[in-house]
């Protein structure tokens, strides 16, 4: 379940379908991984399907989980008992 956004537009997209410019190309991708994110109940859920590419992050994103959109974007996300937090689409490659 997804509890709060770090971004705007993502929270725009995931809540009402407003798609910004820059997520036109991978809108239906990413609304479906959005979907799977506020369906999960625990982390383990989002193992799959293995096209989630879930991992834990590190370096400056340690304590953050992503799973992807595509080859460029992610989800990016912290997770807690009552679900994902501090939600965002982000290219960080």
């Amino acid at each position: 379940m997804i509890k709060s956004f770090k971004c705007r537009k993502t929270k725009l997209l995931s809540e009402k379908g407003e798609c910004d410019k820059n997520f036109r190309a991978f809108r239906s991708a990413a609304e479906r991984c959005l979907r799977r994110l506020e369906a999960a109940v625990e982390l383990y859920d989002l193992r799959q399907p293995p096209s989630n590419h879930f991992e834990a992050l590190g370096g400056d994103r340690k304590g953050q989980y992503s799973i992807r959109i595509n080859d460029k974007w992610r989800i990016c996300f912290t997770w807690s008992e009552s679900g994902a937090e501090n939600v965002e689409i982000v290219n960080y490659h």
